[in-house]
């Protein structure tokens, strides 16, 4: 029997990757129904984790910059995802950077971006989002400064984002970490952080929502410390990690999969062991997830939720079913009836 996606992959990496992509998120838009070809039967609560008050149905997650836009969210939140992040959306519509700007890596199952925050802007996205269908789904907004807003300004620009996106979504995260944006990563400094966290404290206590701070890989681990302790000053809810890597040798902007993972996962294993003792905050895993190999290893040191991009890319809506059989087989093992049950076991838990 074909597989679908192997199908649709065998034509669309003959062309340009930037231009299938668009293809396929029209496609999705259009006919969100089409996800029936790769859904499974979920028992209620069986997978269900709960996250900052959000409970996700799934443990894997859509990460940002697949659907920028919002145009697709009935489309993804219809497949097994626990959640669905869009964006990132900037105050202002953005073209992004010159073309091309999206390189695959077949060989290595990565991607190499550049693509600049393209998004139609926050007026736009809004109306996307207010009607749109998430299927009981929990869905996340990434925000990100426009490339014309000078560093002093953009806390403003955060802000305008979160009294924007509040009420509509289920959490909020704030992306400084992209390489993408000239003078982005800037921004993680500590200085220009905790601007960017004090303008939020009242929209914040207007309108409560998770909120989250999406981290680089490239960042040194003295840097990374005093940006967790701010998290924990300001009270976030956690913590994604991480974003694109800078690889030089191969060119401008962020590289992604399999060639980000082991910088990806050292990163993620400091944090949470940084705030291990703070037990609000969550760290949400993301960068070169691409199979439950990868989940586990998240599990066992101390996360719980994860985000996937590039392996979805490249494996298609069956990756979330391959992660599911081996979920099922490691509860069976361990004579366990729910996810939850497990995780909280993780210690002890064999594979």
């Amino acid at each position: 029997m074909i597989n679908v996606y192997d199908f649709f992959k065998a034509i669309a990496f003959r062309f340009d990757p930037e231009l299938m992509h668009n293809v396929a998120i029209g496609t999705f838009e259009t006919f969100p129904q089409l996800a029936a070809i790769w859904n499974f039967k979920i028992n209620e609560g069986k997978y269900s984790l709960v996250v900052n008050g959000n409970e996700w149905k799934f443990p894997v997650g859509l990460a940002a910059g697949f659907d920028e836009n919002a145009r697709a969210v009935d489309f993804f939140t219809r497949l097994n995802f626990g959640a669905v992040e869009v964006g990132t959306i900037t105050p202002k519509f953005q073209i992004g950077n010159d073309k091309p700007r999206l390189w695959r890596y077949v060989d290595d199952e990565s991607l190499r971006n550049s693509m600049g925050f393209n998004n139609l802007g926050a007026d736009l996205v809004y109306e996307k989002i207010k009607n749109v269908r998430k299927n009981g789904k929990i869905l996340g907004v990434n925000m990100g400064k426009n490339k014309i807003t000078p560093e002093e300004k953009a806390p403003e620009n955060y802000r305008f984002l979160y009294e924007k996106f509040a009420q509509l979504s289920d959490y909020l995260v704030i992306n400084v970490s992209s390489p993408n944006t000239p003078g982005l990563r800037e921004l993680q400094k500590s200085e220009q952080m905790e601007r960017i966290l004090q303008a939020l404290e009242e929209p914040r206590k207007n309108v409560s929502k998770p909120l989250y701070l999406k981290v680089s890989p490239d960042s040194e681990l003295d840097d990374l410390k005093e940006t967790i302790e701010l998290t924990k000053k300001y009270a976030l809810s956690g913590i994604i990690a991480t974003n694109t890597t800078i690889m030089t040798e191969r060119g401008k902007g962020g590289v992604s999969g399999k060639l980000l993972a082991e910088k990806a996962r050292n990163i993620r294993r400091f944090i949470l062991d940084c705030t291990r003792e703070v037990p609000h905050m969550e760290v949400i895993g993301v960068g070169g997830i691409s199979s439950f190999d990868d989940v586990w290893d998240f599990w066992k040191n101390g996360g719980k939720v994860v985000q996937i991009y590039t392996s979805f890319v490249y494996q298609g809506p069956d990756i979330l079913s391959r992660i599911r059989n081996e979920i099922d087989r490691v509860m069976t093992l361990n004579r366990v009836e729910t996810l939850q049950e497990l995780i909280d076991n993780i210690g002890e838990a064999k594979r």
